[in-house]
């Protein structure tokens, strides 16, 4: 069971750049500094660490750390970054140990304002704008913990494993004893058997139990209050002086609480997304951004996908994912039509609504205006369907523009196929 629930996590949180909005999901992704940022809040035990965003800023930065050993650490939204290489210099490794503040100078100088290209990024890399310089620490042993939420037990529960800094998939499936689940009332919050019960599955004795127990507990009054859908930590660390600490965090939030921690979803860097996808958001469309031709604008999540397919099914290739929601003004509409046609891969546009809350006329106007403001030149096929078609049809016909009307979802992508073929 849980091999399950953590696969389908894994799996969410590498879709979540990528879901709808029209799916009510608007994951946060947040740098490595600032998970650290939100541990030191809480009082969970983390390496001492600093962000320099100037090469200028290195020495100081890393001085001030007082470390025998650093790491250097470019910080952009992918995994991979110790195995990539800067497009610009082709600079290996967006990840370094060193010895000296001179030294780190020297990588923060290769990384910055360069892009590195990961496993994870597009070909074209990500520009590197921060980097993180923490104290490098030996680990003695590598253990896993984690809080996230949980349909069977309705609410949170915490897992911990003895065999951490792995792949925790691998660890459930081949040796399923080595994974503790402990469900905790999320009224009550963590009680101190449980988190005995917790530290002692993970292997800790004595003094060191009680210090991972304050830490279990601080890990999590975090998840609590901020609203966290995950929290999880691996490896949650020892060193060999007996220190523990939390090494790597992965966190996710509610974006439903947004209300109420705009500090956190502040950390929020649209640097890091495609742009269309940040401008699309300022209007409360639900765009992403695809690799076809054929720009896309529908009304619902489903149908869009469906448009998607049947655009590929004829021949095409679809250029984005667009929906306009059920609510849609014309506003909306034309900003969505600047967004499509400002785009140099669209070579032609479908629109395909099906009027149920969204009117067809409402749509039909909002698309006669953006194509008056932005001078569409590029193949526009239309298909409404629904509450007051037959209003939409007729003012796209005396709107005296060059549109292609479709009787059907099939013809119009049939049609739009054709039109750029």
């Amino acid at each position: 069971l849980f091999s399950q629930q953590h696969n389908m996590l894994q799996s969410l949180r590498r879709l979540a750049p990528r879901l709808p909005k029209g799916l009510h999901v608007r994951h946060l992704n947040i740098h490595e500094y600032q998970s650290k940022e939100l541990l030191d809040r809480y009082g969970v035990n983390t390496q001492k660490w600093r962000l320099v965003t100037k090469v200028d800023e290195t020495e100081a930065a890393a001085s001030s750390l007082k470390a025998r050993e650093l790491v250097v650490k470019a910080q952009i939204h992918a995994g991979g970054r110790g195995l990539g290489s800067f497009k610009e210099n082709g600079f290996k490794g967006g990840v370094h140990l060193c010895k000296t503040p001179a030294e780190a100078k020297g990588f923060v100088g290769k990384m910055l304002g360069n892009h590195l290209v990961t496993k994870q990024t597009p070909a074209s890399g990500v520009q590197v704008n921060k980097i993180m310089i923490a104290e490098s620490i030996n680990l003695d042993k590598e253990l896993y913990v984690a809080i996230l939420m949980d349909r069977k037990y309705q609410g949170p529960v915490m897992v911990v494993s003895p065999k951490g800094g792995m792949d925790i998939e691998k660890v459930a499936e081949e040796t399923p004893d080595a994974i503790f689940k402990e469900p905790i009332d999320i009224v009550k919050g963590i009680q101190p058997e449980q988190a005995a019960r917790l530290s002692k599955a993970l292997g800790f004795t004595g003094a060191q139990a009680k210090e991972a127990e304050a830490q279990l507990a601080r890990l999590y009054d975090l998840f609590l209050k901020t609203d966290a859908t995950q929290v999880e930590i691996n490896p949650f660390a020892v060193t060999p002086e007996g220190k523990i600490y939390c090494v790597d965090a992965k966190l996710n939030f509610d974006d439903n609480s947004a209300f109420r921690h705009k500090d956190i979803f502040a950390y929020r860097d649209t640097a890091e997304e495609d742009p269309r996808e940040v401008e699309a958001s300022k209007f409360d469309l639900n765009y992403i951004g695809m690799t076809g031709n054929i720009g896309c604008m529908v009304n619902g999540a489903g149908l869009a996908m469906a448009t998607m397919d049947i655009i590929q099914l004829h021949g095409g290739k679809p250029a984005n994912f667009l929906d306009v929601g059920g609510g849609a003004n014309e506003k909306q509409v034309t900003e969505a039509f600047t967004i499509l046609s400002g785009d140099p891969q669209v070579k032609a546009i479908l629109v395909n609504i099906f009027g149920g809350i969204m009117k067809c006329d409402v749509i039909a106007r909002g698309v006669i205006e953006a194509c008056k403001k932005v001078g569409l030149r590029m193949p526009l096929v239309v298909r409404l369907a629904g509450t007051n078609v037959n209003e939409g049809n007729a003012l796209l016909k005396q709107s005296g523009l060059n549109i292609i009307t479709a009787d059907d979802l099939d013809d119009a992508a049939k049609k739009a196929v054709k039109a750029i073929a």
